[in-house]
């Protein structure tokens, strides 16, 4: 008899496999592990890490303050030479050739006015004049003719007498008629507005189509100035200075200028003038003081501190310029900059530089002395970076 096979080894198995745990917990830990090292470099590219930049230093010398020094006063830059340049007559404007920035000689046309009119009758004046001379120059033929024949009696007196009136008039009309010519050429000339003085334009106050008219006849729809313009070699600055104080202040004193615009810079100046009156409302006295530094940086209506120095000349002969070691300064895409140290971190600051002497450069702004630099800055500083001083 045969025996029944078993078939229940052949069944399919149809629960769901294991499920893979450890498989699952790789990606969080690898994501976590990639924050803490990008984290990681952030902090040693910014200098936060614990490794420091080793840095060798120098002191930048020079500056100093002038408050305390001296008699101080606030005021304002000012052109002595300045004008508000507008036309001789009343007409429309039709050209202008400056504007603000544009340096002018003196006697240089910098507008017209619109003069067709103007031009017009000065050809006629010429034309006539030109007339008048030829007939000027027929007369006196004609009189020098009659003139050789009087020996042979063949001219009567009166018309003689006749022949010269004729001339002496004619001399007459062509004086006349030249001065016609001049009359006319004058107003042509008062349509060009010309520079008053070699200079610079400050500013334009009219445009083409604009009436312009003298400052003396302004009116509501009319302007009475073309351009403003200075001479920017007579910079110098107006201060108030307290009437308490102005005995003090005397002609030819030396001074210290401070523009508020270049607080690190100072300029060598004296005093032109005391104006001889004081302002009743604000007990001052008027000092104009020259600028002996000639920079392009120092522009009209800056404002400025004026530091009158009491102890005489001889202390303002040196100015306080700030120097830094020549190592310390880098030089790139047309900017200097140094790396000042303070409290074991870099900062970037940006600098003018001066004339350079032997291994020093001049800093005209951006230091005001005293500051720690790193000399030999690596390319690789940045700002806020950790840093540890050596010396030797």
């Amino acid at each position: 008899m045969s025996q029944t096979p078993d078939l229940s080894a052949l069944r399919i198995d149809r629960a769901p496999p294991p499920r893979r745990r450890r498989a699952g917990l790789l990606a969080p830990v690898a994501i976590a592990l990639g924050l803490v090292v990008a984290v990681a470099a952030w902090l040693a590219l910014r200098g936060g890490g614990a490794t420091a930049v080793r840095v060798a230093t120098a002191e930048a010398t020079g500056g100093g303050s002038a408050t305390g020094e001296g008699i101080t006063a606030n005021g304002y830059v000012v052109a002595r030479t300045k004008a508000s340049v507008s036309s001789k007559i009343l007409g429309r404007l039709s050209w202008i050739g400056v504007t603000e920035g544009s340096r002018v000689r003196r006697d240089e046309i910098i507008a017209r006015l619109e003069g067709a009119d103007v031009e017009a009758a000065a050809a006629a004046a010429r034309a006539n004049a030109a007339q008048i001379e030829v007939q000027s120059v027929q007369v006196r033929r004609d009189l020098r003719r009659l003139q050789a024949l009087v020996p042979q009696n063949l001219v009567s007196p009166s018309d003689l007498e006749n022949a010269q009136t004729r001339v002496d008039v004619l001399a007459a009309q062509a004086n006349a008629a030249r001065a016609q010519v001049a009359l006319a050429d004058a107003n042509v000339e008062n349509t060009r507005v010309r520079a008053p003085f070699d200079g610079t334009v400050l500013e334009k106050d009219a445009e083409v189509g604009e009436v312009v008219a003298p400052s003396s006849a302004g009116g509501g729809l009319t302007r009475t100035a073309i351009v403003t313009m200075a001479d920017l070699g007579t910079l110098e600055v107006e201060v108030d200075v307290n009437e308490a104080y102005i005995a003090q202040v005397h002609n030819g004193q030396p001074a210290r200028i401070t523009l508020d615009a270049y607080p690190d810079t100072s300029f060598t100046g004296r005093v032109r003038q005391v104006v001889p009156t004081a302002d009743r409302q604000k007990a001052t006295v008027l000092v104009k003081v020259s600028i002996l530094d000639h920079d392009p940086r120092i522009l009209p209506e800056m404002g400025a501190k004026v530091v009158f120095e009491s102890r005489g000349a001889a202390q303002l002969a040196a100015p306080r310029r700030v120097y830094a070691p020549a190592a310390a300064v880098v030089q790139a895409g047309g900017g200097a900059w140094v790396w000042v140290v303070a409290n074991a971190r870099v900062s970037r600051r940006n600098v003018d530089l001066g004339p350079v002497e032997e291994d020093r450069v001049e800093i005209r702004r951006g230091l005001a002395g005293g500051e720690s630099l790193v000399l030999q800055p690596p390319a690789s500083l940045a700002d806020g970076a950790r840093v540890r001083i050596v010396t030797g």
